[in-house]
This record gives C-alpha cells, sequence and structure tokens, in this order.
C-alpha cells in the first residue's frame, strides 16, 4: 500500500507527503494583479500540503481573464509574489506557480477594451463576471498564425519569472476551457493552419508552451494540468481520447514533472466526454500523474494503491481547512465552506478559518 501521508519526492524537491493543494481562483490579488499580503498569510496556513498550486496566474496583459485575479507579467507582480514563497517556505511548505492565458474567457471591459484572443472566432458558453457583473461572453477575434508562438513562448518567459519569484516550480494551466485546451479541443479549435484540425496540430501549441517552460527551468519543474470530461464554457472534443491520450504521451517525452488530470465534476458524470478520466489515461503517462476532482481520503487512497496516481489534490476542501492534512491523518471532521465564501475580497471566507484544535466549538456549529 502507499502511504499518502510519507514523503515523496519531485524530481529533485522533496515534499512533506502525497497531498498536493489543487489552484483554485479566489479572486484576492490587486486590481493590477500584483499579489498582496493577504495571500501571503493563505498560502503559509496551508503549508502542510505536500505540494501548494496557486491561483491561475496571467502571463502577460493579454492572457488575464478574470476579475483580481494574479499576474507574473512584471517585476511588481514578481515582487508580489516572492512575498508568498518567502512565507510558505518558512512555513516548510513547496509552492508551484499554475501559469495560464485565458483565451476567450475574459471580456474588454476589465482589459482597456481589448478583445479577447482565441484560436477561433467562436464565443465560450456562459456567462463572466465583470466590474459591471455577470455579462455574456464575447466574441473573441481568432489569433492570426504568426502570434501563436510569440504567446507559446509568453510561458516561458512567465515560467522566468516564477522562478525569479522563489516559487519551486510552474504548472501550465491547459484545462477548463482556457487559452491551451480552446487549441486541444475540436469544439473551440476550427483552423485549417499548423495549430488546427489534425489531433498533433491542436496539441502543438500545448507543447510550444511547455517546451518554453522547460527552456527557462528545467523539465522537473514543468507540470500540466488538463481537463479531458470538463464542459465549462462549452468546452468538448469529438474523441476527447484520442486526443489526451496523445498530448499525455508527448509531456511524457519531454519528461515534465507531472500531469494534472481533472475527473468531471461531481454530479455530471452521465454527460461528461470522458469518466474515470485518471484511470482511462494512466497508461499512457509516463511521468507522475497527480489525480483531481471530488475525491475523499478513501478514493485517493484507492488511486494510489492502485498505481493509477502518484500524488492526489484537493480543491474545495482546503478552503475551509488550512489543516486538511492533519484533518485526513487524525480522522477529524472537515469544515465547509459555502460557495458564496469561494471568491471577493478580504480575509473573510478566505485566511479566517480556524485550524482544528484552534476552534472546535465553531465547527461543531457548522
Amino acid at each position: 500500500m502507499t502511504d499518502i501521508f510519507a514523503p515523496h519526492h519531485l524530481g529533485d524537491l522533496g515534499l512533506a507527503n502525497r497531498i498536493v493543494m489543487a489552484p483554485m481562483t479566489r479572486t484576492r490579488a490587486e486590481e493590477d494583479g500584483v499579489p498582496t499580503a493577504l495571500m501571503a498569510d493563505y498560502f503559509a496556513q496551508r503549508a502542510s500540503a505536500g505540494l501548494i498550486l496557486t491561483d491561475c496566474t496571467w502571463i502577460s496583459d493579454q492572457g488575464r481573464g478574470i476579475i483580481r485575479s494574479p499576474g507574473i507579467a512584471n517585476a511588481a507582480h514578481v515582487a508580489g509574489w516572492r512575498k508568498v514563497t518567502d512565507a510558505v517556505h518558512r512555513a516548510g511548505g513547496k509552492i508551484f506557480l499554475q501559469i495560464w492565458h485565458c483565451g476567450r474567457v475574459a471580456h474588454a471591459s476589465f482589459r482597456d477594451g481589448a478583445r479577447p484572443v482565441a484560436p477561433s472566432a467562436l464565443p465560450a458558453a456562459g456567462q463572466i463576471y465583470t466590474p459591471e457583473g455577470y455579462v455574456g461572453f464575447e466574441t473573441p477575434r481568432a489569433l492570426e498564425t504568426s502570434e501563436i508562438l510569440p504567446i507559446a513562448a509568453e510561458f516561458g518567459h512567465a515560467t522566468r519569472r516564477a522562478r525569479e519569484a522563489g516559487f519551486d516550480g510552474v504548472e501550465l494551466h491547459g484545462a477548463f476551457g482556457y487559452l491551451i485546451d480552446q487549441f486541444l479541443q475540436d469544439v473551440s479549435n476550427h483552423r485549417d493552419d499548423a495549430f488546427g484540425g489534425a489531433i498533433s496540430k491542436r496539441c502543438r501549441f500545448l507543447l510550444e508552451a511547455v517546451q518554453a517552460a522547460i527552456g527557462a527551468w528545467a523539465p522537473e519543474r514543468v507540470g500540466v494540468k488538463l481537463s479531458p470530461a470538463n464542459t465549462f464554457y462549452g468546452m468538448g472534443d469529438s474523441d476527447p481520447e484520442a486526443v489526451f491520450s496523445y498530448a499525455c504521451e508527448r509531456l511524457s517525452d519531454l519528461g515534465i514533472a507531472y500531469i494534472h488530470l481533472m475527473e468531471p465534476p461531481k454530479g455530471s458524470e452521465a454527460d461528461a466526454p470522458m469518466r474515470d478520466v485518471a484511470r482511462s489515461l494512466r497508461p499512457f503517462v509516463g511521468t507522475r500523474l497527480i489525480a483531481n476532482g471530488g475525491l475523499d481520503l478513501d478514493a485517493a487512497k484507492a488511486l494510489l494503491d492502485d498505481g493509477v496516481a502518484d500524488l492526489v489534490s484537493f480543491g474545495v476542501p482546503y478552503i475551509a481547512n488550512p489543516d486538511l492534512v492533519s484533518r485526513l491523518a487524525h480522522g477529524w471532521p472537515l469544515a465547509e465552506a459555502h460557495h458564496d465564501q469561494w471568491y471577493g475580497e478580504g480575509p473573510g471566507g478566505y485566511t479566517d478559518f480556524p485550524t482544528y484544535g484552534e476552534a472546535p466549538t465553531r465547527e461543531a456549529a457548522q
């Protein structure tokens, strides 16, 4: 049996355990994307995770897509993140920066009027929160072929800045319907050039971006997150198993640290384009696999024991349980965060959740 609480090596990094804090958007950065002291407190509180993955963080002004999301596009961003990484390292943790380009999942109203860009001029499904409230997605501008490789190179520039900011590595956000995912899946990529059509061409942008990140640091300091079963923002593919098995094989060939795979959201399995994502794609992953998506401790242990996953990530449970590792290890009950606490401003619902030993009375009342 694999001990989920035992130390594990991720390349040359020693992790305290096999539990990963999944990346989650929490909208606590400044309006210009500079990380705040509050964010340093938040991540340091959760430093007992084997590995922390940050909020999705924009690599360039063009890549910005969520209000009050952090950036890694300039020196002020680097300085802000350095306070975060220093706090996490003082607390004994390891932390990767999730780097991201939103693509079509954005709105001109908080981008100085600039339209979102995408592989094809096809809008995302649903709505986005802007300074004026929720609005429908705009039709993006289709990228010119000559623009695509320079955007891939930005992932390398962002990786250099992440290294300067003191991170232990980076995770490229290839999931959830953002730009990399938009290139991968044929519902959002209708191109007929070198970046569209055949699966190998649709995967090219992902692989170019990953190679840029590797060139800026090292393969063992780079991971990738993918979500083959995600349908948010109208995503989907006519043959997801073919696309993502190919992507996993090619990423493994590059020697990256891990591939982080998302299961379908709970309750959506019947309609998901793929089920049992980690088990289905494990044969194609020649590096470490991090499994993510609605896991409890028993399910996480089963994935480790069966050799499907090497690490497991938890998202929502980390919102209200900064001491999640201790709670899982001792069988202590988990606190719950209501959905209206997931996003916002200030410490409420962010850094004000106590550890189990600090406030048993409060948790007993929840």
